[in-house]
């Protein structure tokens, strides 16, 4: 007999078949643990197995359920703590003795339903899995962002927050970066992509198209009222900003007469376009640039001063000024490269992730596409994060008074329910194609997926048939105000700035001269994580390098479209206590 689980220890489908056992594994010389979670407990010696597993058995015998066995000779169970399996391990069965260290103190979590002799030890271990707060991410078979994080591990969203383990909620105030636009639980949208599915799920585009993708194009090509015609759809923003890139490059070697020698761009410092080469050559942030700056395109994408007016704008200066100065300074380095060889201008209207939701000034974009006009250059407008009824119109660029002849959209496009992108074209770009080659050389496995395109597509109609876009509006009014009520007199809050529901807050060391806290600091990541615990449950979405690429940190508030005036004002005070009592805690500490 098993003296663990109470089956025989031979040929039992509770233990041994269902465990994966092999006959010479003695089972009898495993000893229940009699430990808590994070001890060691006094070990067995089976080889071959991990620290510890389930076995079912006698409901009573439940908190003795985990034998502990040693794992060839470690006796840290911090190693263990929070590993994850692999997905073989979950499939699998036979492989479940390897499970690393899920013990009593887990088991008092699962309760009763855990201990229904029913239950078999397949369920067992997920309804395990799904109660172990994965954290570590140096333990992680994932290649994580960071791999020495702590992250939370999201098990579920409910409306406008996220459901962490053991089922503590946390309010989305970011959306992640701006991409959450209707919550985490929207039934329309999920109910659209199971439709999907059950027509087909994926379609090559070199050979296909699929009505839902037919349907999306012409559904954005509508709400641009007749600017744009055409549109490509991919899976991120770095694969948009890639592809307007080198539609633009095609543009002027197939427009008559062709502009061969055109292959040069201008773009913004302290500015975020995508993680790809060609992507990341286009932004100006210095500090995601450094790693790979000699891999980077500097022969071909040149940085001008950005639009931001909290650090740049002269204190004696009007915005008339500003927007000369700075149109003066695109126009100084389309003659500096040649005016004839440039093919664009590349900027967002909103500086996401970079900044910290820094809008144009008013006027600028007009100046801007003045300039790129009088020198026959495009303009390229990246509303991947500010995009898709984000700022407060659907389109960013229809706040601005201009068209742009790409622009390319992301992140509010489906919400985060499936990876999609796209690029929008201008018409006069598109028939410089239409009437040269009729083929854009440019193409990936997944473009126009049909589900991510199904999702994109339920995710818009909402927007549009919801009134989204005026709450958007009014709900962003609400929170400006709040925000800037609550906080800004605070001594270490030098900006707060925005749009629609895209709101950003520097914070300085000095609140008149504007000095940035050192690097080292973390404040904006400090805050974020401190705003993950108790009391606070709320995600914000940190930034740095905001004064110079380097020094400088802000936070984004970004909730979701559907954000209520209670939620509203749930989180405008619980930003303004979180950063107060952040600042308070350094304070303390002497910082």
């Amino acid at each position: 007999m098993c003296e663990v689980s109470g089956e025989s220890r031979r040929g039992s489908p509770n233990c041994r078949d269902v465990l994966g056992c092999s006959d010479s594994v003695d089972c009898s010389r495993i000893q229940p643990t009699g430990t808590s979670h994070g001890r060691t407990a006094d070990p067995g010696k089976i080889p071959g197995l991990g620290r510890s597993f389930f076995i079912k058995g006698c409901p009573s015998a439940m908190s003795e359920r985990v034998a502990s066995i040693p794992s060839h000779g470690t006796t840290d169970d911090s190693l263990y703590r929070h590993q994850t399996p692999s997905v073989l391990q979950i499939a699998f069965p036979s492989w479940c003795h390897r499970l690393l260290h899920y013990d009593r103190d887990i088991v008092s979590r699962l309760g009763p339903s855990l201990c229904d002799p029913t239950t078999s030890t397949y369920e067992m271990v997920l309804k395990a899995l799904n109660s172990v707060e994965f954290a570590d991410a140096s333990k992680s078979a994932v290649l994580h962002r960071d791999l020495k994080s702590q992250f939370l591990r999201t098990v579920g969203g409910e409306g406008n927050c996220y459901v962490v383990d053991g089922g503590r909620k946390l309010f989305d105030a970011s959306g992640g970066a701006a991409v959450a636009c209707l919550g985490h639980s929207d039934k329309r949208v999920a109910e659209a992509i199971i439709r999907q599915l059950s027509n087909i799920a994926y379609s090559p585009s070199t050979f296909f198209t699929t009505p839902v993708c037919e349907q999306l194009a012409q559904f954005l090509i509508n709400t641009t009222h007749g600017h744009m015609s055409r549109a490509y759809l991919v899976s991120s923003g770095s694969e948009a900003m890639e592809a307007a890139m080198k539609l633009s490059r095609q543009y002027f070697l197939e427009k008559k007469p062709a502009e061969p020698q055109r292959h040069l761009y201008i773009a913004r410092q302290r500015s975020y376009h995508g993680t790809t080469l060609g992507a990341l050559s286009m932004g100006g942030h210095v500090a995601r640039r450094a790693n790979f700056k000699p891999m980077l395109l500097d022969n071909v994408v040149s940085h001008i001063s950005p639009c931001f007016a909290y650090r740049d704008k002269l204190a004696d200066e009007s915005d008339e000024s500003y927007v000369a100065k700075l149109a003066k300074e695109l126009e100084d380095e389309f003659i500096r490269v040649g005016p004839g060889n440039v093919c664009a201008f590349v900027a967002e209207p909103v500086v996401g992730a970079a900044l910290g939701c820094v809008p144009a000034v008013p006027g600028y974009f007009q100046a801007m596409k003045s300039v790129c006009d009088r020198y026959g250059a495009l303009l390229i407008m990246d509303e991947v994060m500010s995009g898709m009824g984000r700022s407060g119109t659907l389109h960013a660029w229809e706040a601005e008074g201009v068209v742009p002849d790409i622009q390319t959209i992301g992140k509010g496009l489906a919400g985060g329910y499936q990876p999609i992108a796209g690029v929008l074209v201008n018409k006069r770009v598109v028939e410089v194609l239409e009437k040269g080659t009729s083929a854009f050389v440019h193409g990936h496995t997944y473009q126009g997926h049909p589900v991510a395109c199904a999702a994109a597509l339920e995710v818009q109609q909402i927007i549009q048939s919801d009134g989204l876009v005026a709450n958007v509006q009014n709900m962003g009014q609400l929170l400006s105000g709040l925000l800037k009520e609550s906080l800004m007199d605070h001594p270490y809050v030098g900006d707060i700035r925005g749009k629609g529901l895209f709101w950003g807050i520097e914070f300085v060391r000095d609140k008149q001269t504007k000095v940035p806290w050192p690097s080292a600091a973390r404040i904006a990541a400090s805050i974020n994580e401190l705003g993950l615990t108790e009391p606070y449950g709320i995600v914000v979405y940190p930034g740095s390098g905001t004064a110079d690429g380097v020094l400088g940190d802000h936070i984004i508030v970004a909730p979701p479209y559907t954000v209520t005036r209670d939620e509203i004002a749930f989180v405008a005070e619980t930003v303004t206590r979180l950063v107060n009592d952040f600042f308070s805690k350094l304070a303390i500490q002497g910082i």
